[in-house]
């Protein structure tokens, strides 16, 4: 069994994760699938969670891709309740509708934003200890 990758900080998941990118190429191309649902569904969930989104409302969001598409969701004038993570939102729905126009692309980015949603939640939810040195092994 290979070693547990070493834990990284929150900071350092954003700095190494263009979310942007991830959902570009993630949602049309297989080889970056695992990196959208793996690091770029944390990056999402840390940017989104620091910015006070309730996962409700980003499974709100995913019900509207599902039913109207990703282009139908990112010309929505407020896809979030605040402006500033309805801006981030709306970026990366933007950029997502650009290369995934299949049904089954644009299903995969409602899924990709559930996962982020319950990423958020579990964050609210898990205590989590100030030092990464705190953590079992």
């Amino acid at each position: 069994m290979p070693p547990a990758p070493d834990s990284r900080s929150d900071d350092e998941v954003l700095a190494a994760t263009d979310v942007t990118v991830l959902l570009r190429y993630g949602l049309t191309q297989d080889a970056f699938r695992t990196a959208l649902f793996g690091d770029g569904a944390v990056a999402g969930a840390v940017t989104l969670d620091r910015l006070g989104v309730l996962p409700r409302s980003l499974v709100f969001v995913a019900e509207i891709v599902r039913a109207g598409g990703l282009a139908y969701a990112a010309e929505l004038p407020e896809p979030l309740p605040d402006p500033e993570p309805a801006a981030v939102l709306r970026d990366w729905l933007t950029e997502a509708a650009r290369t995934a126009t299949s049904p089954e692309a644009e299903a995969l980015a409602a899924r990709w934003l559930k996962a982020v949603a319950e990423l958020i939640a579990l964050r609210r939810t898990t205590p989590t200890p100030q030092n990464p040195a705190e953590l079992p092994d």
